[in-house]
């Protein structure tokens, strides 16, 4: 997780200020991250199904070599100031190389807390790593806002891909599968859809989980969105486009705010009884910080808001993922909750170009008051949810004491 969001957050300040930089319109950049979507969106499922089938340390390696040698042909890509369909292209790679992530760390990570007989709960263990990335990515993306104004705006993409390559070194001498043994038994066609059949059933075809997964293009698409938009908004209301160190802090106030989320998700779920109610609360204040980001023009008062948004939201996402982990088993786990961050892809494909478009026609500010609308389209899918009373929406520990 450190090394992974250390990696990641050396860009996240700066990329839609480096995409504008190489010649790309508003619509033009907010399309090539939809084709970074939707890369996420073709590749969840095969990447899902390697996890599950050859493992979920072959996956992450896969995953590590992909993002490193995609995000050194991103940097090209603006060395060359290329045409708008060659950022379409490595842009969908990129999304690949994420998807090989997406599913197996999660299913990794819960298998073994099963295989160990931990008996804390997933919302404290999902927070914990979430305070690891926040750090990371508070610092990655600080220092990459840094790094490109002392330098170039390229630098921190060349960086990014060394550190990837470190960390494939450090995975491949130290991840272990615990808790779980690949079924070879199939020809890997055979087996693909084996595990996509059983993986429907216990995503889609299961209530609570389909409701569930029914959210994420509204809240994980909007967010994809808001992040990126944050740079040039934050840079609008600062009054310098050239800043690009307070373009870092769009990505530094998020990190920050996952951190203190992270900090917070567990207080939060000890609340409620049910783990919906603590969803429904962190989906609604995001919906409407949204809007009242939208409607501010003072920096200051926007920068709250975003730390308020970004709290929200990363209070949600351990809460999310525990609910989720919990209602799936164990040989199609990775398969499912790519699923789920499939559903996210798909909303990013569907409102990043449209919100772009609504960005360069009525103003970022415009484009957040929508992001804030379509956020709360997911409150009835997660009542639904609620309606089918999972056990998992009120479970509290992975492993049962009688059960270690």
């Amino acid at each position: 997780m450190l090394g992974n969001t250390l990696a990641a957050s050396f860009i996240w300040g700066v990329n839609t200020l480096f995409l504008l930089d190489a010649g790309l319109s508003n619509l033009e950049a907010f399309s090539a991250n939809a084709f970074f979507t939707a890369g996420m969106l073709i590749f969840e499922i095969p990447t899902g199904v390697v996890a599950d089938t050859v493992g979920r340390r072959a996956s992450y390696l896969l995953g590590t070599v992909t993002l490193a040698a995609t995000t050194i042909l991103y940097w090209l890509l603006w060395v060359w100031k290329s045409p708008f369909w060659a950022w379409a292209v490595v842009s969908v790679l990129l999304g690949l190389g994420f998807t090989f992530f997406s599913g197996a760390v999660d299913a990794w990570l819960v298998d073994a807390l099963k295989a160990t007989g931990y008996q804390g709960s997933l919302e404290a263990v999902f927070g914990r790593a979430q305070i690891v990335g926040g750090a990371a990515m508070l610092s990655g993306s600080v220092l990459g806002g840094i790094v490109a104004q002392a330098t170039n705006l390229g630098v921190p993409f060349v960086i990014r891909g060394a550190i990837l390559l470190l960390m494939l070194v450090v995975a491949a001498l130290l991840m272990r599968d615990l808790g779980f043994t690949p079924d070879r038994s199939e020809s890997p066609l055979r087996a693909t859809r084996t595990v996509f059949r059983a993986s429907v059933r216990y995503g889609l075809g299961d209530p609570p989980v389909r409701w569930l997964m029914l959210t994420s293009p509204f809240t994980a698409g909007v967010g994809i969105y808001v992040f990126y938009a944050l740079q040039p908004y934050l840079l609008e209301l600062w009054g310098d486009e050239e800043a690009y160190t307070v373009a870092g802090l769009a990505a530094a106030l998020v990190s920050g705010a996952a951190i203190v989320g992270g900090t917070l998700a567990p207080r939060v779920r000890r609340l409620f009884r049910r783990r919906t109610s603590a969803i429904m609360l962190a989906t609604v204040l995001s919906a409407a910080v949204l809007i009242g980001l939208g409607l501010v023009r003072d920096f200051w008062f926007a920068v709250a808001l975003v730390a308020l948004w970004g709290i929200a939201s990363s209070i949600d996402d351990p809460v999310h993922r525990a609910y989720l982990n919990d209602m799936i088993p164990s040989q199609q786990r990775a398969t499912v909750l790519s699923f789920d961050s499939l559903m996210g892809s798909a909303g990013g494909v569907v409102f990043q170009p449209a919100l772009g478009r609504a960005a360069d026609v009525g103003g970022y500010g415009a484009s957040m008051v929508w992001s804030g609308v379509i956020s709360a389209v997911a409150v009835p899918f997660i009542l639904l949810s609620r309606a089918q009373r999972a056990p998992a929406d009120t479970a509290r520990e992975v492993t049962a004491p009688g059960d270690a």
